[in-house]
């Protein structure tokens, strides 16, 4: 595909909304019907915005900002890449040069978060993970509601995969952060 025919950032958000999910990825629209949520999805997002608030109010400042509800992000430009993604912690430089005429995030995440929905497809996933890295997402966590599993992608390393009866930390990526990977899945009365 030749460069002429790639889309920008511009062109892609002046699609209409039309009940069609899309990601522009490398120039390329990548259509789907829109995903219905369920109860399961908006639980655990609830959960990990949680999680994630709460380590960041622990953090000395300055900090930066957790997004959630397909929150948008410009990832890079020529060609340019702009997804929604379900959550993500963006740091303190990304937030300071974002202006007040920014409708989406023009920067990368150190944390993307995607919780899948029964009509995700393995590729559509693995594509999603593949460009996050790419453009330098230090952390990838791809959360399944159904089997109570949390896979994580960082950049050269495998990825690992967490179950309901473990921890996760947030490693030198997110310092401090620490909790029971079942608090993502269920109410607990226990703190983080």
């Amino acid at each position: 595909m030749s460069t002429a025919t790639l889309m920008t950032a511009e062109q892609f958000l002046a699609l209409p909304d039309d009940g069609i999910e899309r990601n522009l990825i490398r120039g390329v629209v990548r259509e789907k019907p829109m995903t219905r949520r369920n109860r399961f999805h908006t639980f655990v997002v609830t959960r990990v915005a949680r999680i994630l608030d709460q380590w960041l109010d622990s953090q000395p400042g300055p900090c930066g900002e957790v997004h959630t509800g397909e929150a948008g992000a410009i990832l890079r430009h020529e060609p340019d890449s702009t997804v929604g993604i379900d959550i993500a912690y963006f740091s303190a430089e990304t937030m300071a040069r974002q202006t007040a005429q920014t409708t989406m995030i023009d920067g990368v995440p150190k944390l993307a978060v995607e919780v899948l929905s029964p009509s995700d497809k393995v590729e559509e996933t693995t594509e999603k993970v593949n460009e996050y890295l790419s453009v330098g997402v230090d952390l990838v966590w791809i959360i399944d509601p159904y089997f109570q599993t949390i896979q994580v992608h960082r950049r050269g390393h495998g990825p690992l995969m967490f179950n309901n009866e473990q921890r996760m930390t947030g490693g030198e990526i997110l310092p401090g952060l620490d909790f029971a990977v079942l608090d993502v899945f269920q109410r607990s009365n226990s703190t983080l």
